[in-house]
């Protein structure tokens, strides 16, 4: 017997538990279009309001996961592992920690986004690379996973066709932030890459998807379970997004740190993104099998970073997915010379006790290196180069970042709106921010 929309909308409204061919249904509907998008509208406003059980959210994952096509890699003999963010300001870990799992033995498929308001997409950041392509075939992408290890892509199509159209519903009905549809969206389109485990890195802070902890641990905690119960080995890190990750906010910018970084370059201002780098990377290791414990995955992955192996594979795939590698031997190749720069002068003497990053990100996307809508044109060039981290002292006209930008104002706005995130005190703050906030591994 066919289900009626208006039926499984009911169910919910008055806080019912639907059973799988009702969730089947609904995904299915939105899909084909036998469900109206005001009917899957209601719906979402629904599990909005009301919540999903976690079998309610499995079932969900699921039907979603399967509305495309489930890569299948298990001709490649290595553990298939990958990782994902929930967005931030000057968050770039992927592209450091891709090559240096890849180096330790794991296959790392990486399908990844763009970036959208004022966070940044590793697609972005990726194409700031001249010549770098992210749309391969899956037939490239499965050679390039077997000849290096690691490859990193956009979506296709083909995969979890579902959550494209139900994403767009949700933005359109301010339904985004309910957790169940967010597990669903992230864990229907990385599972569809025929992973044996994941890492998620959840975010919270002024530049984070999730501002408060309590949610962000809500949000960690239901995206494991929903992987475990989908049988991929899955954990997640609640990081701090208090300020911007690193030094550098922008997609050249970021992507000139990361190669730095894989080269031994590390300043004390780029160390926590060194940081947080390895231990993801050493929990993919960990989470795989191929090393005993994770103390002695974090020694394999430092290991990879010391002797230069990570950059050879990071050189090879700039190489094999079209890009310069030249920019792997000089970095500064990703800015042009037309770049333009102006320092952000502290008003006043004091501490700085906090940086509201959203607005950080805000001010790079107006200048042009972010979009509103996913169609945007972006200029990788332009970008913000942080100095003042929270808990340092400033006296008036020290320098709290840089700016860095093509149209001069654009970048006179920009230096307003960073000048004016940034919150300095008399006093210092009372603590300062803990980068790896907790682990949550079931």
């Amino acid at each position: 017997m066919s289900l009626r929309p208006q039926d499984v909308i009911r169910r919910k409204r008055d806080r019912e538990k639907l059973s799988r061919d009702e969730i089947a249904s609904f995904v299915r509907g939105a899909v084909d279009g036998t469900w109206a998008d005001y009917q899957s509208s209601a719906l979402l406003m629904a599990v909005f309001l009301n919540g999903m059980t976690d079998d309610e959210r499995h079932h969900l994952t699921e039907e979603m996961l399967h509305s495309g096509e489930v890569l299948d890699f298990s001709d490649i003999s290595k553990p298939k592992v990958d990782k994902h963010s929930t967005g931030g300001v000057g968050d770039k870990t992927s592209l450091i920690l891709a090559p240096l799992a890849a180096a330790c033995g794991v296959c790392v498929p990486m399908i990844s986004g763009r970036g959208l308001g004022h966070t940044g997409g590793t697609l972005d950041k990726l194409e700031a690379i001249p010549g770098f392509r992210v749309q391969l075939s899956l037939e490239e992408f499965r050679r390039l996973l077997e000849r290096i290890g690691f490859a990193m892509i956009g979506q296709t199509g083909e995969l979890a066709p579902a959550d494209k159209k139900i994403y767009a519903l949700r933005d359109a009905t301010s339904t985004v932030e309910a957790i169940p549809l967010i597990v669903a969206s992230i864990m229907s389109k990385k599972l569809a890459a025929g992973l044996d485990a994941l890492v998620l890195d959840v975010k919270t802070g002024t530049g984070a998807f999730m501002r408060e902890e309590e949610r962000a641990r809500e949000l960690a905690q239901a995206l494991v379970a929903t992987g475990n119960s989908c049988g991929v080995r899955t954990e997640a890190l609640i990081t701090d997004m208090n300020q911007p990750l690193g030094r550098a906010v922008g997609n050249a910018l970021e992507t000139k740190e990361c190669i730095e970084i894989l080269r031994g370059e590390v300043t004390e201002e780029t160390r926590p993104v060194l940081e947080l780098s390895v231990e993801l990377a050493a929990r993919m290791v960990a989470l795989a099998g191929t090393e005993t414990s994770l103390e002695s995955a974090r020694s394999a992955v430092l290991r990879a970073l010391s002797s230069g192996a990570a950059l050879e594979l990071f050189r090879r795939n700039v190489e094999e997915q079209g890009g310069d590698v030249k920019v792997c031997d000089d970095p500064t190749r990703l800015l042009p010379l037309t770049l333009r720069s102006v320092k952000v002068e502290s008003p006043q003497e004091g501490f700085v006790t906090g940086v509201d990053a959203a607005e950080v990100g805000r001010a790079v996307a107006i200048m042009g290196g972010g979009r509103t809508h996913m169609a945007d044109r972006i200029d990788p060039a332009v970008g913000y180069l942080t100095r003042a981290r929270i808990g340092e002292k400033v006296s008036r006209g020290d320098e709290l970042g840089t700016l860095c930008f093509h149209d001069e104002r654009l970048g006179r706005m920009a230096a307003e709106i960073i000048r004016a995130g940034y919150e300095i005190s008399e006093k210092p703050p009372a603590e300062l921010p803990t980068l790896i906030k907790e682990v949550i591994t079931a």
